[in-house]
């Protein structure tokens, strides 16, 4: 009990920590409303599964130990992580209208957009690689562990995700404000920019 204390505590901390994949969730949520949040937040949260799956068959070992697999995949992650940010800066000049708001939200697919944020980013395969073997016990197969922490993990984030839409649908109104909204989309496309930079500028080991 002691040792699932732990990991709840640990991951409810390595959660909250600002990522690209709230950052996304944030940004959709204020601009495409609740519905679009919670398709990037099931999105994100496959992401995470995809993950647990690689590590539960090893092959987040092997992408650790392949440095040109990694690099591969994090130059996808870091360019996407890119695009989005300089995206949500581009609008700052020409904002959308309500109208137009309502047709990019139908023609965009948030589901997409938070799976390949979170999928792409291999420093999110080498943290489940590093991260939950600390927590497994050696007289219980291993790799049920690994299914059920990272089963855990990702309730843990859909749960705390979930919190940001809602919050960001009770304020909406105040969020909507064109000077509050372009403050946070401002904010977000920069966090993106510097995530996707700090990705890509990161020296593989």
């Amino acid at each position: 009990m002691a040792i699932l204390g732990t990991f709840l505590l640990m991951s409810f901390l390595l959660i909250i920590l600002p990522g690209p994949d709230s950052s996304l969730v944030i940004q959709n949520s204020i601009m495409y409303g609740q519905k679009a949040g919670f398709k990037t937040v099931m999105g994100s949260v496959s992401g995470l599964l995809i993950h647990t799956s690689a590590a539960v068959l090893g092959l987040s070992a092997l992408l650790m130990q392949s440095a040109t697999l990694f690099t591969i995949l994090k130059y996808i992650g870091a360019a996407y992580l890119i695009y989005i940010g300089f995206s949500a800066l581009r609008t700052l000049k020409n904002p959308p209208t309500e109208e137009e708001i309502v047709v990019k939200g139908k023609e965009k697919s948030f589901f997409l957009q938070g799976f390949i944020t979170c999928a792409s980013n291999p420093k999110v395969a080498v943290f489940f690689l590093t991260f939950l073997p600390q927590f497994v016990q050696p007289n219980y197969n291993h790799m049920l562990q690994f299914a059920v922490m990272g089963i855990i993990y990702a309730v843990m984030t859909i749960i705390w995700f979930l919190l940001y839409v809602y919050l960001i649908d009770v304020f909406s109104k105040w969020l909507k404000r064109p000077t509050v909204q372009k403050s946070i989309q401002g904010c977000t496309g920069i966090v993106l920019l510097l995530f996707g930079l700090r990705l890509a500028l990161e020296k593989t080991n």
